[in-house]
C-alpha cells in the first residue's frame, strides 16, 4: 500500500475516533451535585434548580442567595411564571447538540425559567423607567425566572409594565410563546391583512397566540388542532378549525398565503400543494423528541428545502425584545389577545408543571404561581 493511502486511512481513523469521542461526551450525564453552602447571614430566597441533566425528578427547590440589583437593574418579586418547551429541553439537555453550549456532562446554569410577571421590589442606581411597586412582566435573559426574586436590567432588559386588565398569570404566559407567534407571522411569514393563514398546532402555547395575533392583523385564520382543543381555538377567534383526527388539511382544496407549523409531520415539499404560489411556510418546531436533533430536525429540513421551493420557506428562533413585548402588551390592553391558560401549578409543584407540558397535551399555556394572586 502506498504511503499516501496509509496516511489518509490513519487520518480518517483519527477523525472517526475523535467524532465518536465527541458524541460519547455529548451523551454523558454526570451525577447531580449538592448545593453549595450559603454564607451565614446572606439573605436567601427559594429557587428551582437542576444540578444535573435528567427528568423532572432531578428538579429541586433550594435556598439560594437573594439577588441585589446593580446599577441600572430592578429587583422583581416574582408572582407567576410560565413553562415553555425550552425548560424541559434544558432540563434534559436534549437534543444533545444543545449541550455544546449548555454544558457537557451537567448544565452550566443550574437555574431555570424565562417568562415571569411580578412587582418591582427595589431599583438600582440610575433607574428611571420603573419605580418600586410597579407591576411588570418580561423574559429573564439569565434563565433564572423560577425563583421568588429576579434581577433584570431596566434599560436593555426584556421587561415592560403589566397591562392592568390582565392577571399576573396571564402576563407570565406571554413572552416566549407570543414572541414566537408574532415573529413567525409578521417577520417571517410576512402576513398582511386579508390573507389566509393556517396555524398547524393552533391549540398549543404558541398556536393560541398565533391565532389571535393573525386575527389582529386582519387575516382569515384556519387552526389545525386536536378534538380537545377545537372549542378553545374557535373561542380565540379562528374562522375555521380543522380537527386533525377527522380531516387532513393536506387533502383539501384550500390554499393559504401563510402556514405556520409547530407540529411537523410533513416536509416543506408537501406543503407546496396547499400554499399559494407566493405563499410563505414558517417552520417553528416539530413534535420530534429525538435525542440528537429533536425539534431541530424540522428546522434543518426547512433550511435544506428552501432553495428548491418557489414559495418562501423560513425557520427561526424567537428573539425576545422590548419593542415586541410592548406591542404584545398593547394587544392585551385592547383585548385583541387574551392568554389561554390550561393549568395552574403552585411553585412547589414546578416539576409537575414541566412534566405535564412535556407530555405534549397542553391546551394553551401552563403557569406556576407563588401565591394566590389577582390582577
Amino acid at each position: 500500500m502506498k504511503l499516501r493511502y496509509k496516511v489518509a486511512i490513519s487520518c480518517a481513523s483519527l477523525v472517526a475516533a475523535a467524532a465518536a469521542s465527541g458524541l460519547a461526551a455529548l451523551r454523558y450525564e454526570a451525577p447531580c451535585t449538592t448545593a453549595p453552602p450559603v454564607p451565614a447571614g446572606t439573605p436567601v430566597m427559594k429557587a428551582v434548580v437542576h444540578r444535573c441533566y435528567g427528568s423532572p425528578d432531578v428538579i429541586a427547590i433550594e435556598n439560594v442567595p437573594k439577588p441585589v440589583p446593580a446599577d441600572g437593574e430592578v429587583l422583581v418579586k416574582v408572582r407567576a411564571v410560565s413553562v415553555n418547551p425550552l425548560e424541559w429541553h434544558g432540563l434534559r439537555g436534549e437534543p444533545y447538540v444543545m449541550r455544546m453550549t449548555s454544558g457537557i456532562g451537567r448544565p452550566n446554569n443550574v437555574r431555570m425559567g424565562v417568562d415571569f410577571a411580578g412587582t418591582v421590589e427595589s431599583v438600582g442606581k440610575d433607574v428611571t423607567r420603573f419605580r418600586v411597586g410597579d407591576d411588570v412582566f418580561g423574559a429573564s435573559a439569565r434563565n433564572a425566572a423560577f425563583a421568588e426574586y429576579l434581577r433584570i436590567f431596566a434599560e436593555g432588559g426584556v421587561i415592560a409594565p403589566k397591562p392592568s386588565n390582565v392577571s399576573f398569570e396571564q402576563a407570565a404566559a406571554v413572552p416566549i410563546a407570543a414572541f414566537t407567534a408574532l415573529q413567525a407571522l409578521r417577520d417571517h411569514g410576512r402576513l398582511r391583512s386579508g390573507q389566509k393563514v393556517l396555524i398547524n398546532g393552533a391549540g398549543g402555547g404558541v398556536g393560541t397566540f398565533a391565532v389571535q395575533i393573525a386575527k389582529a392583523f386582519g387575516a382569515e385564520v384556519t387552526g389545525v388542532c386536536s378534538t380537545a382543543s377545537a372549542e378553545l381555538v374557535t373561542r380565540l377567534g379562528a374562522d375555521h378549525v380543522i380537527d386533525y383526527s377527522r380531516a387532513d388539511f393536506m387533502q383539501q382544496d384550500e390554499r393559504y398565503d401563510v402556514i405556520v407549523d409547530m407540529v411537523g409531520g410533513h416536509s416543506p415539499a408537501d406543503y407546496r400543494r396547499v400554499l399559494t404560489l407566493a405563499g410563505s411556510l414558517v417552520v417553528v418546531s416539530t413534535v420530534d423528541k429525538g435525542r440528537w436533533l429533536g425539534p431541530l430536525s424540522g428546522m434543518l429540513g426547512a433550511i435544506v428545502y428552501a432553495p428548491f421551493m418557489d414559495q418562501h420557506v423560513a425557520t427561526f428562533i424567537a428573539k425576545p425584545n422590548v419593542a415586541d413585548l410592548v406591542f404584545l402588551s398593547d394587544l392585551m390592553r385592547t383585548g385583541k389577545v387574551i392568554p389561554a391558560i390550561d393549568r395552574h401549578y403552585a411553585f412547589d409543584d414546578t416539576a409537575d408543571a414541566i412534566r405535564y407540558l412535556e407530555q405534549g397535551h397542553a391546551h394553551g399555556k401552563v403557569v406556576v404561581t407563588f401565591a394566590a394572586v389577582g390582577p
